[in-house]
């Protein structure tokens, strides 16, 4: 099974719960989740004090900060540079989007969003490398292991990584930021929006990784849209679960209720996690990161 049809068959399998405007150069996508309505209606200030303000120079300094971590990570050839490369791309993507005209209605707050998001998973990241695997998120935990471990191509690593983020980080960070405006609007139309600057990024960024850490991500590729429209998929289908577990945990009216819900979302990531590690790594004996590992040494 090549990569990219291995993650159209994880869209799949990952459904365990239950059309956009876009430039003319935009890969095809189709944002069905746009189409959803939200649930919560009732307006609660943002509790998260990251870039509060919204200033773009939260941006500039949130591409610094991946840029140098990146670098410390390419440079000994980790797996984990995978996602964090993939951050890196992302968040670039982001701040474009965030100065394009219309693109987002509330540019300052999801910028805010955006900053509490990252702070997630640099506080996840710098928890596991301190050796604190046990207050480190399991999501996380199960990615970080993999990648240390060399277990996973870098697909696995991608996925790994992603999942944490959206399935485990993503709840909360909605949660914390809220989910409507002041006037009661709800702030699901500028969170769908972000799946149009993500889709923008998935061709280039598979070919950085491919030409950088490992070639084998990109072996297959199917002609026309079809492949890149259906590997997407994933990723609209994590955020979208992640808003509903988002307003499970506004709705929650006791701690007794909140714990559940937590616990809920850490199982639900946690699982997506395991069957990611288990569909895409190496074959025992007979694989291994070695190809990967030194083609990264002279390209990475």
């Amino acid at each position: 099974m090549t990569p990219r049809s291995l993650v159209a068959v994880l869209t799949a399998f990952l459904v365990l719960c239950t059309p956009a405007t876009a430039a003319a150069q935009d890969p095809p996508l189709v944002n069905w989740a746009s189409l959803l309505p939200a649930l919560s209606s009732s307006y609660e200030p943002s509790s998260a004090d990251e870039c509060r303000s919204g200033s773009p120079r939260c941006l500039d300094a949130m591409v610094r900060e991946m840029d140098r971590r990146l670098d410390r990570l390419a440079d000994s050839c980790h797996h984990d540079a995978i996602f964090g490369l993939s951050y890196l791309r992302t968040t670039e993507a982001f701040r474009h989007a965030v100065f394009e005209p219309g693109f987002f209605d509330d540019p300052r707050f999801i910028t805010h969003e955006g900053a509490v998001f990252a702070a997630l998973y640099f506080d996840a990241f710098d928890t596991w490398h301190s050796r604190s695997r046990d207050r480190t998120p399991r999501a996380w935990a199960i990615a970080f292991d993999a990648a240390q471990d060399r277990e996973v191509p870098a697909i696995g690593n991608l996925l790994l990584g992603m999942n944490a983020h959206i399935s485990r980080d993503r709840p909360y960070v909605l949660a914390s930021v809220g989910l409507t405006e002041p006037d009661g609007d709800s702030r699901k139309e500028d969170n769908d929006e972000v799946n149009v600057f993500l889709n923008r990024v998935g061709n280039a960024l598979v070919d950085e990784i491919a030409r950088r850490f490992d070639p084998s991500i990109d072996d297959t590729d199917l002609p026309g849209f079809i492949d890149e429209l259906l590997t997407f998929q994933i990723v609209p289908m994590w955020r979208e679960v992640a808003w509903r577990h988002a307003e499970r945990l506004v709705a929650a009216s006791t701690p007794l209720e909140r714990a559940a819900v937590v616990a809920s979302i850490e199982q639900y990531a946690a699982e997506q996690a395991n069957l990611i590690r288990r569909l895409t790594a190496y074959l025992p004996v007979v694989q291994s990161s070695a190809q990967r590992d030194a083609w990264c040494a002279a390209h990475g």
